[in-house]
């Protein structure tokens, strides 16, 4: 009852960088420049599977996804903490604040899923080639996904939903750049038990699950890979699959690295601390999506000759 009589908090102050406001215009400069390098890239990648035909496969659909997905990450968050750069008080409404969650971990949770899906791709094409264009014919990667979206979708709608009805009363300041759901999480003024639950629960399912999936694809594909009688042959297999697992160390490996790290228990070791946080998850949004397609053109040379003759045509015409 003394919950309901208080006042409910109907916004959102973003905390960002206002503690150290001479940082905020080099930030600024540094993630937009981040930002359209994300855009570029993979709108070039999502291009260059469009139009050429000989990319018409189950592995470049999935890469064109991945490449969709980020952007869509990053566009969930990234003008939001551009803008926060900019502004001196960062606000931001209740509703505007839950799209900004729903968005951000539906595209999270999809993007564990989806690299998972491309890790059995891989496994299939190495280990069972003759049965591949049999398991991987379109009726079944278009689901796959499909599916990929949905459930990611659907599980961030479990979570949202959750968290927009418990009450957030007194202080309305989170210790973000965004409307991160575990930052909004602790100013609820009322057990949130069930959405801790519910999140080890999901992070069990969309992080744990794929981890294993994809550790498990990869024995059977390297057991594969190292029974080729020749040089050439081994390297020919693992290139059709190094992009794919440069791409997964650098997304597992920065969660890990995040959520991993020891907290201090020393309260100026724990502001430091919250502060380094801030920033390594701020650039864990950015840097991997910025990373997918110069890894995929630098390692994939089918990509690499794509593009090369995307450009020649552009520029003969």
């Amino acid at each position: 009852m003394e919950v309901a009589n208080q006042s409910i908090a109907n916004e959102f102050v973003l905390l960002g960088l206002s503690d150290h406001p001479k940082l905020e215009k080099t930030f600024f400069v540094l993630i937009l420049s981040m930002y359209l390098v994300i855009l570029l890239g993979n709108g070039v990648l999502i291009l260059v599977t469009i139009l050429d035909s000989h990319l018409h496969t189950p592995m470049y659909f999935f890469l064109g996804n991945l490449s969709f997905l980020d952007i869509c990450y990053t566009t969930s968050s990234v003008p939001l903490v551009l803008d926060g750069f900019l502004t001196p008080r960062k606000t931001i409404s209740f509703s505007a604040c839950a799209v900004q969650m729903f968005l951000s971990f539906a595209m999270g949770a999809t993007e564990c899923v989806l690299l998972g899906m491309m890790a059995f791709d891989r496994y299939v094409a190495i280990c069972s080639p003759l049965r591949y264009p049999v398991v991987m014919s379109k009726a079944a990667y278009v689901p796959m996904a499909a599916g990929s979206w949905v459930t990611g979708g659907a599980n961030s709608l479990v979570q949202i939903s959750l968290a927009v009805q418990l009450p957030f009363c007194g202080d309305n300041v989170v210790n973000h750049f965004t409307c991160e759901v575990l930052a909004v999480l602790k100013l609820a003024c009322a057990d949130i038990s069930i959405n801790v639950i519910s999140m080890g629960v999901a992070n069990v399912i969309f992080l744990g699950v794929p981890v294993l999936f994809i550790f498990i694809s990869y024995i059977f594909i390297l057991t594969t890979i190292l029974r080729i009688p020749s040089a050439e042959g081994r390297k020919k297999a693992f290139s059709t699959c190094s992009a794919h697992l440069t791409v997964v160390l650098i997304f597992y490996g920065t969660i890990l690295f995040m959520y991993a790290k020891p907290k201090s228990k020393d309260p100026l070791g724990a502001d430091k601390q919250d502060f380094s946080d801030k920033l390594i998850s701020l650039f864990y949004g950015v840097l991997t999506p910025m990373l997918n397609p110069i890894i995929y053109s630098l390692r994939n040379k089918d990509v690499k000759v794509s593009m090369k003759n995307l450009v020649s045509q552009k520029c003969f015409t």
